[in-house]
């Protein structure tokens, strides 16, 4: 073969400064494209072999070698895949494959974000090597009969030269000498992790190499162990996957040693190629600290995390793994989002991720009831973000109850319509909201769990698809059955009680409500309308303190009629030298009735300590 020299066919001569400046603050990207072109290597000569074109005979295992060399500042990607012979150099390796490096000016000189996405969109994987090397080397030998090993040099111009290789076995060799702002890639600390992040699942053995050990190094006689694992539990088949590997996966992958609670294999072929799996981590419904990660691969190759143009937004709570070769292995998120396959890779997800959530909850629904509490962040949100989902997943969101089991809200609606008909009563505070819960366990009634911080809006979320059904918290509204029909007050009970708290509290828009309860023992409790709680939330929420006078607290104060204490209040109110017992009494009630419903600011939390304190000297006084 004859020495030749010659210019890159490309239509300006500043390449590769482009590429520089534009992919700096991604370079290490450019270890994925080599060990990838050199896995792209292997995977042609072995589907030459499969078709019988070629016979390979008692060769030797196929490898990726990235050697280091910290003294001659070279760092080298050697397959025994394919090879090239010189026409094939001067074809694929001398014409950048776009349609004019202007085009990739104009379309990324304002574009710097998206760097990491300019390589493979013009072609330019193998050029990624300039954006850390001086000069670039590669020897080949192409697995045809008497075909010539080839040297390609290149010092980061477009002008490149061509000379026999002294290369004796088949495959590539692409050698970079480093620049002095890029030995940080001499490091095997950095490599190692580079190749770990693109390159763990890639098909054909990876391996690292000092080209010179130290003393201590070579001593040891090191057996070389491969950095990547070349099946990965996502491309086998499911049948042959047991539990235990879906957990070491996990474990391995996302380094979350709490178990997961399950997943979803994803095996598609037909009509696009997608595999994959999800898994749902255990998170106890602390959805403000949980982070998903859902890591996407192209043919095993490392793409990125978290691409929300292929994964729906709300998967994003969860872990996984999806590759899919549909998809280009560099590509603009406008391309993503214009995509068809794309759209149908997102639909798809879904619907898995539907039908597996309604598998779970037909075939053990105790199993499923197990997991609400993790999952249940997930599916409301997924609720929230895509109506398809909601769709797809309705029947199977269920809801704890104050009774201790989970129902669905039908099942709820079901076994409460006797009491009261499509009203959904919820808890948001069992600790806060406990004598209300205490009153409605005592006359059977029961009320759903709705505690989380998606809860808010997923109430509103479900009065919106469901119209008729409406959700009162448990300290909103007086159900009908606790109050006692048999017993009954007068009207002037209800007007003497009321003005006297009026009275005493120095409010005469006081909302008092006197009712006789089932039960003797509350001898009042707070109601705020749930209309009114809700706005309020809502500014606390978003921070609208500027708001707060525009709905202003309007409790209602609801006495127990049945209850002594209440009884025992209208005697007093018969004797006038008893007015300061009466006045303390009527404020102890009414403090100890919005202890009840929120939390006292620190002024009337003072005022009812120093109270209480007082009524129990009274107390006293009067035993002795």
């Amino acid at each position: 073969m004859n020495p030749e020299n010659g210019n890159i066919s490309i239509h300006t001569e500043n390449i590769f400064p482009i590429i520089k400046k534009w992919l700096y603050s991604d370079k290490d990207i450019f270890v994925r494209e080599l060990v990838s072109n050199g896995v792209d290597a292997v995977s042609k000569l072995k589907r030459l072999s499969a078709l019988g074109e070629v016979d390979l005979g008692e060769d030797l295992p196929f490898y990726v070698r990235v050697v280091f060399d910290q003294e001659k500042k070279t760092l080298s990607f050697i397959d025994n895949g394919i090879g090239m012979t010189a026409e094939e150099v001067k074809k694929y390796i001398n014409q950048i494959a776009f349609s004019g490096a202007e085009d990739f000016i104009a379309k990324y000189q304002d574009q710097a974000d998206e760097g990491s996405q300019i390589i493979g969109h013009f072609g330019l994987g193998f050029y990624s090597a300039f954006m850390v090397a001086d000069q670039v080397q590669i020897d080949t030998l192409s697995y045809q009969k008497e075909a010539e090993a080839v040297r390609w040099i290149c010092t980061g111009g477009t002008e490149y030269e061509i000379l026999p290789s002294e290369r004796k076995e088949r495959g590539t060799t692409v050698t970079l000498q480093l620049a002095e702002d890029s030995l940080e890639f001499l490091e095997e600390f950095t490599l190692r992790q580079i190749i770990e992040k693109y390159c763990a699942f890639l098909p054909v053995e990876i391996f690292l190499v000092n080209a010179k050990p130290t003393e201590d190094e070579a001593g040891k006689e090191r057996e070389a162990k491969p950095l990547n694992d070349t099946n990965p539990l996502w491309m086998r088949n499911p049948k042959d996957c047991t539990d235990q590997d879906y957990k070491e996966f996990y474990a391995k992958v996302f380094m979350d040693f709490k178990e997961p609670l399950f997943w979803i294999h994803l095996n598609v072929d037909y009509p696009f190629n997608l595999k994959g799996i999800l898994y749902f981590p255990k998170v106890n419904n602390e959805f403000e600290r949980l982070e998903g990660k859902i890591k996407l691969f192209n043919n095993q190759v490392f793409v990125a995390d978290n691409i929300k143009e292929v994964i729906p937004e709300f998967l994003m709570l969860l872990k996984g793994v999806i590759d899919c070769s549909d998809l280009p292995l560099n590509v603009s998120r406008s391309f993503l989002q214009k995509d068809s396959n794309v759209i149908k890779i997102s639909k798809h997800i879904t619907k898995k991720v539907g039908d597996k959530l309604g598998e779970l909850f037909q075939e053990d629904r105790e199993k499923y009831h197990g997991y609400w509490d993790d999952i249940n962040p997930f599916v409301k949100y997924g609720c929230l973000r895509e109506d398809k989902f909601y769709d797809r997943v309705q029947d199977y969101i269920v809801y704890r109850t104050t009774k201790g089991d989970y129902v669905t809200l039908k099942e709820y609606l079901d076994r409460n319509q006797s009491f009261h008909e499509n009203k959904v009563f919820y808890v948001s505070d069992e600790k806060g909201q406990g004598q209300y819960i205490r009153l409605f366990q005592e006359q059977g009634l029961e009320a759903v769990i709705l505690s989380g911080p998606l809860d808010m809006h997923f109430i509103q979320f479900m009065e919106g698809k469901m119209p008729e059904v409406h959700f009162n918290r448990i300290d909103s509204d007086l159900s009908d059955s606790l109050k006692d029909p048999e017993k009954t007050h007068d009207a002037e009970m209800q007007d003497q009680l009321a003005g006297l708290f009026q009275r005493v509290l120095g409010n005469d828009k006081l909302k008092v409500q006197v009712e006789t309860l089932k039960t003797e023992d509350v001898p009042a409790i707070v109601l705020l309308s749930e209309q009114t709680r809700r706005m309020q939330d809502m500014n606390v929420l978003y921070g609208r303190s500027d708001l707060k006078g525009m709905f202003p607290d309007e409790e209602t104060l609801v006495l127990n009629a049945g209850n002594p204490l209440v009884q025992g209040v209208l005697k007093l109110k018969e004797q006038p030298e008893k007015q300061e017992e009466l006045d303390l009494i009527c404020r102890h009630l009414y403090d100890l009735a919005m202890l009840s419903h929120k939390q006292l600011e620190p002024a009337a939390l003072t005022d009812f300590i120093a109270r209480g304190n007082k009524i129990l000297m009274m107390l006293a006084k009067e035993k002795n």
